[in-house]
């Protein structure tokens, strides 16, 4: 039956808003990741109604584009646009999902430009993904931190070298904006959007059906490889990853702890509980471990590996090397290590027997 009917007589009228509670328009950059897409995409429908209905009755999104061919995701789906490029008085939050960074341009100069003027018009933008680079490229993140996966942090940083990045967090609000790092974080930062609007019981809705296991605060820190993945404490895994991402220019323990809501004697008495020694010492250990890594793995010199790693001058970091590894930096470059491991192959499989590096 299409057309609205009429309820009988003693049924309740459902009062359905004059407007969405929350609105919210989507851009795809050219070859997006489609997970960060979809995890956000679905806490809103699921939020949008009650019950599975998926009414965008609470909340309106639309997948905007000045086209009207489909954009490709970076795992070759396509996603075609519902929208044209609304209004900004149209939109609470105008949401930009990333993906390939070197895979051609992202966007073109007509989305170049509304970013832009909506921008200018006061409406709060989001980054997921790589859109962190893409607003930043627009110069809509100057004097504004940017928040993104450990994986792309590197690449921002060379990128971007004059703009305030962490990779720390799941997600990161400053003024306007709001970056994200990606992945579950995009499922993190729809609930934080649907709770501000829409109340914490119907954020917890969507969250459940999706089977998250809890809601997950955008300060909570990014799953991250070797180190920090071993640390139950989510302090002090937040504390690792911003030990791992200043490497070259070391900084205080003093703002590590700040940074923690800690007091240095709080955060020194977690870390010698959790790992055995001082924040110092770990902090000097993981720089060292990545020294190693650098002289086994490239053709630096040792001067230039003592800098890379923080350590002011090249004689007190050999003295610190030779401490933690047994022997000089300049005895274990990867020269020798590749000699002797290809001299032992060949008298195993006969001469001329190598292994090429993956």
């Amino acid at each position: 039956m299409t057309g609205h009917s009429t309820p009988h007589s003693g049924e309740p009228r459902l009062q359905r808003p004059v407007r969405p509670v929350l609105r919210i328009g989507i851009l795809l950059a050219e070859h997006f990741t489609l997970s960060a897409f979809a995890v956000f995409i679905d806490h809103l429908r699921l939020a949008a109604d009650e019950g599975d209905r998926s009414r965008p009755l609470h909340i309106r999104w639309s997948i905007m584009s000045h086209r009207s061919d489909p954009i490709r995701s970076s795992c070759g789906v396509l996603v075609g646009p519902t929208d044209g490029l609304l209004p900004a008085e149209e939109l609470d939050y105008l949401v930009v999902v990333g993906g390939l960074l070197h895979a051609g341009p992202q966007i073109n100069d007509t989305v170049l430009r509304y970013l832009r003027n909506t921008a200018a018009a006061g409406t709060t933008l989001i980054g997921i993904c790589t859109g962190s680079f893409i607003l930043a490229r627009a110069g809509l993140m100057q004097a504004r931190r940017s928040c993104v996966s450990w994986y792309h942090y590197q690449d921002f940083r060379d990128t971007f070298p004059d703009h305030d990045v962490v990779a720390d967090r799941l997600f990161d609000t400053d003024g306007p904006r709001i970056t994200c790092a990606g992945g579950a974080g995009a499922g993190a930062l729809a609930t934080h959007l649907i709770e501000r609007h829409l109340g914490s019981a119907v954020a917890q809705k969507a969250s459940q059906v999706l089977l998250f296991d809890r809601q997950r605060l955008g300060s909570e820190a990014q799953p991250h490889p070797p180190l920090a993945a071993t640390a139950a404490d989510p302090r002090l895994r937040r504390a690792l990853l911003l030990m791992e991402q200043n490497l070259s220019h070391p900084i205080p323990v003093t703002t590590i702890a700040a940074q923690l809501g800690m007091s240095v004697r709080q955060f020194e008495r977690l870390c010698r509980e959790q790992l055995g020694m001082t924040p110092g010492s770990q902090y000097r250990q993981l720089r060292l471990h990545y020294a190693h890594w650098l002289i086994q793995n490239t053709d630096r010199s040792v001067t230039e590996i003592a800098l890379e790693t923080g350590f002011a001058d090249c004689a007190h970091f050999s003295r610190q090397f030779k401490d933690a590894y047994g022997s000089p930096p300049s005895s274990r470059r990867l020269q020798p290590v590749r000699a002797a491991e290809d001299a032992a192959r060949a008298r195993v499989f006969g001469a001329g027997a190598t292994v090429t590096a993956a």
